[in-house]
């Protein structure tokens, strides 16, 4: 009986998660405290940080919340992080919160006219290199008004979306057929898997162009990102000035995002440069149709007041006319009201997508908690602020973009602000420097950190969306495929911080 009761016990731990990747939690569980004795809280902070990315990078195998929630509270019962710290870093990004419970949930409800828009843009353009230029394109210059995690959100629904119609018809059921399940692939039928495989290698492209484009346009504008307005509270710059400034160096990297992006559908490296396969173009074409012939005085009125909402959520957004996340509460109230949606069960499932995510962010803030209670980022801080003036800017934009790749480049921007923000409070530095420091700050808490799900919000939501899986998107290939926007895009902003800063 107690062998029994122990076994199920071992098989419930994790549940479905690989043998080895319990024992792995299992030994990071219990070497953690070893570790601390031993190394110091600082050699163990770093310690946690790797452990929380294996988490992150495995995140096919498990999702992340139940192990790395593990990892963080297993760091406050070892008093490296204390929860009044965690509920302060919480507090301080509770507008990204905020705008993910109802943000991400307000675009469930326009799903139809994304998909109906989409599908005709999809099936309208043939060239791939044109498709993979127009979501990156789209997508920083909706990032530039809107927010990277609404746009992310968009995109995840459109995928989705394509992925759902195709796999219907490949599992042999018919393109409106309501009760399928489009997460396993049990059904689908032997010669439509090479297709399936391709469409998922073509969804990983295009999703891939968009997410970049959200960190090409996010690094813009105040708006773009959170970490922006808190830079420019700090240096007291408006919409415009915020603009001008990162400019000189926000403006080649964009046009440098758009030509790898051309040349990575060009030359078909790093996963890139897959062609949507004609089968799927042709269910996707029948489905356009049979959809525009089944489309009744409802559904037409449905889409109509999607767009209309579309347009005021546009115009809320760019005018900050509200917190991004109390905008998204308004989208829900007015799509579910005009559109019918009035019963319980029928607005939970907008939620499905975003709630487990939004706790998978408070852990980390557990980690983040611990980063800046055991001071983790201190030494390079006091590094780069002893250098020479005049190294300073490129030295700053390296720093807060190494740091930025494996933590949250909206918690490097705040520490690193804030360091520059007392010097210039103390008579340290002048108004001149200050301000070429903010703006290496905020570009390089922005462009390197597409390196990997850690550093980007939007990127870290992609993969532990319900898409990720779908397409077969896991840490390790999101890497891959930012590697070389990585690379190419931080040398240009180099050479942009050197000669104009």
């Amino acid at each position: 009986m107690q062998q029994s009761i122990f076994s199920s016990f071992s098989s419930n731990f994790l549940g479905n998660a690989p043998v080895w990747y319990k024992y792995s939690l299992i030994a990071f569980l219990v070497l953690n405290p070893l570790f601390l004795v031993i190394l110091g809280p600082f050699v163990t902070g770093w310690l946690l940080i790797l452990e929380f990315i294996f988490t992150l990078a495995m995140a096919l195998k498990c999702y992340p919340l139940q192990p790395g929630g593990l990892i963080a509270l297993e760091g406050v019962l070892m008093g490296m992080a204390s929860p009044e710290s965690i509920f302060h870093e919480a507090e301080a990004n509770f507008e990204v919160i905020l705008l993910l419970i109802f943000m991400v949930a307000g675009i469930y409800f326009m799903r139809n006219l994304l998909l109906f828009t989409f599908t005709k843009i999809l099936i309208g353009v043939r060239s791939k290199m044109l498709l993979s230029l127009l979501f990156c394109f789209s997508s920083a210059f909706l990032s530039a008004f809107l927010d990277a995690l609404t746009v992310t959100a968009v995109l995840i629904s459109v995928a989705v979306g394509f992925y759902s119609v195709y796999h219907k018809v490949a599992s042999g059921k018919k393109l409106f057929h309501v009760d399928h399940d489009h997460g396993h692939d049990d059904e689908v039928h032997e010669y439509h898997r090479e297709d399936l495989d391709q469409f998922r290698a073509f969804l990983r492209s295009l999703v891939m162009h968009g997410a970049v484009g959200t960190a090409l346009g996010g690094v813009m504008t105040l708006v773009g990102e959170p970490q922006n307005l808190l830079i420019a509270e700090k240096a007291g710059w408006e919409f415009i000035e915020f603009f001008l400034m990162m400019a000189p160096i926000t403006i080649p990297v964009f046009i440098t995002g758009l030509i790898v992006c051309g040349l990575l559908e060009k030359l078909g490296w790093f996963g890139y440069g897959t062609t949507i396969p004609d089968e799927v173009r042709s269910v996707l074409i029948d489905f356009s149709i049979e959809e525009s012939n089944q489309r009744g005085p409802k559904d037409n009125a449905a889409l109509i007041v999607q767009a209309m909402v579309a347009v005021i959520l546009i115009i809320c957004l760019a005018l900050h006319l509200a917190e991004v996340g109390l905008i998204g509460l308004m989208v829900i109230v007015l799509l579910t009201a005009f559109n019918g949606v009035i019963e319980e069960h029928q607005i939970g499932h907008a939620f499905e997508e975003a709630l487990p995510f939004t706790a998978l962010l408070v852990v980390f803030f557990a980690i983040v908690a611990v980063i800046h209670e055991q001071h983790l980022f201190a030494p390079v801080t006091n590094a780069v602020l002893s250098m020479d003036l005049s190294a300073q800017p490129v030295m700053f934009f390296i720093a807060n973009g190494l740091l930025s790749m494996i933590s949250d480049n909206v918690f490097v921007a705040t520490v690193y602000i804030n360091e520059v923000r007392a010097a210039l409070d103390a008579g340290d530095i002048s108004r001149e420097h200050f301000d070429k420091l903010a703006i290496a700050i905020n570009t390089g808490t922005n462009i390197p950190s597409v390196a990997t799900p850690n550093g980007q919000a939007a990127f870290l939501f992609l993969l532990t969306s319900a898409l990720a899986p779908l397409i077969r998107l896991s840490y390790g290939r999101m890497v891959i495929m930012a590697l070389p926007y990585t690379l190419v895009l931080s040398v240009v902003a180099i050479v942009c911080v050197i000669n104009t800063l």
